[in-house]
């Protein structure tokens, strides 16, 4: 009994170790800022993740390759796509600890999207700033269901948590979508033609 119980706790450390297994989910992301809500659908896995945008505009669909520092837009009624440099401030914050966090202290319990969690408020430093947030942290399934600065300016959301494997499409160019760059040369070299 002793032996099965020393392999379960080694199990449960070697899980708690950081990048000791990818985390792969699905959700809807719920992003407020400033007042103005945007939705998406969010496809992750370490080092990549791909956005569906919700609200209408050009770019309908984002790929983001961290693993090649890059950002995709897509945008698929034109089959084009912009390539932009990767930006870690755009990050996903679903870690349950906080790059540069400092303190976290707890506040309280509460039920999200059917989840028990934990309320945390987190202090975070990088450089000279401190910043400081609200974390309600799923304890049945170790996710960060929401993040919130504490005073209420930036607010993302995740609902309806799926954690699974996610296919490796997801994270591709679609074979059919040219550059935009492309798309904006042929546009000039054909109206300095017609001149």
């Amino acid at each position: 009994m002793g032996r099965l119980t020393t392999i379960i706790a080694c199990a449960v450390w070697l899980a708690s170790l950081p990048g000791a297994w990818a985390l792969e989910f699905s959700a809807d992301q719920i992003t407020r800022i400033n007042g103005k809500s945007r939705k998406a659908n969010i496809y992750y896995r370490d080092e990549m993740w791909r956005l569906e945008h919700h609200d209408l505009g050009p770019v309908n669909v984002t790929i983001v390759r961290k693993d090649k520092q890059v950002t995709w837009l897509l945008l698929s009624r034109m089959r084009h796509f912009k390539t932009v440099p990767y930006d870690p401030e755009q990050a996903p914050q679903v870690t349950e600890r906080l790059e540069g966090e400092v303190v976290r202290e707890e506040i309280g319990t509460e039920t999200l999207d059917g989840h028990p969690t934990m309320l945390y408020e987190v202090t975070v430093r990088r450089g000279d700033r401190t910043d400081y947030y609200y974390q309600w942290l799923a304890t049945d399934i170790r996710f960060p269901l929401k993040l919130a600065r504490k005073d209420g300016s930036w607010i993302v959301e995740y609902r309806h948590v799926k954690l699974r494997p996610m296919s490796d499409f997801l994270f591709q160019l679609p074979i059919n979508f040219q550059p935009l760059e492309e798309f904006d040369q042929n546009k000039t070299g054909k109206s300095d033609q017609a001149m």
